[in-house]
């Protein structure tokens, strides 16, 4: 059966020397928080390093957390942050591996030899943005955070979310744009819209 307790609940419990609070925790989030760090890394070894990492840090730190920020805002702020630490350490690019699995396979096997085209240079595109760039596309974007939670969560104003967001989609409509021009709709970049133009109110990321 489930706890009742809150996030901060939880923490707060940990800090306190609950020895299931912090496991629980982490039961609540750990499915979004490996999301975001492969959609950040776009690697499942590193994403899981990354992860692991982490929480190892916020175990560590839950004492010193002061609920300035939700709980989940500070734990994705640990994970984000360490993708973005072995990005810059390595500054290597991405390896691209096919999906284990995909959606149903199509009537025609070409449709499915497409999709996987698609898939394949819809991540290579990805790993071509600015750590920064592809951090705020992949929490916006990908996972539906808001602008605002995006904010707090890279700790940066919102209008350099917004700024980041749009150059990063603008760079994708380039480097994704002879898939628009195959398919002839905007599906092709796998969710992410790439906008051309700067959204009102922007600052410079």
């Amino acid at each position: 059966m489930s706890s009742t307790r809150s996030d901060a609940e939880l923490l707060a419990a940990h800090a306190g020397g609950d020895p299931d609070a912090f496991g629980e925790l982490v039961g609540r989030h750990q499915n979004r928080l490996w999301s975001v760090a492969l959609g950040t890394l776009r690697d499942p070894d590193e994403a899981a390093d990354a992860v692991q990492d982490a929480l190892i840090s916020a175990y560590r730190a839950a004492a010193g957390y002061r609920a300035e920020a939700a709980v989940t805002t500070w734990l994705h702020r640990i994970v984000v942050n360490a993708c973005l630490d072995r990005l810059r350490r390595r500054r290597v690019r991405p390896t691209v591996e096919l999906p284990e699995q995909g959606p149903g396979e199509p009537v025609d096997p070409r449709d499915r030899i497409a999709e996987l085209d698609t898939v394949i240079a819809v991540r290579e595109a990805m790993g071509r943005l600015g750590e920064d760039h592809r951090a705020a596309i992949t929490l916006v974007d990908l996972h539906g955070y808001s602008v605002a939670e995006v904010a707090d969560i890279l700790d940066v104003p919102q209008g350099t979310v917004k700024s980041r967001c749009a150059r990063g989609r603008l760079q994708l409509a380039l480097l994704l744009g002879h898939l628009q021009e195959t398919d002839g709709n905007s599906a092709a970049t796998g969710g992410v819209q790439a906008r051309s133009g700067p959204e009102r109110g922007e600052e410079e990321g």
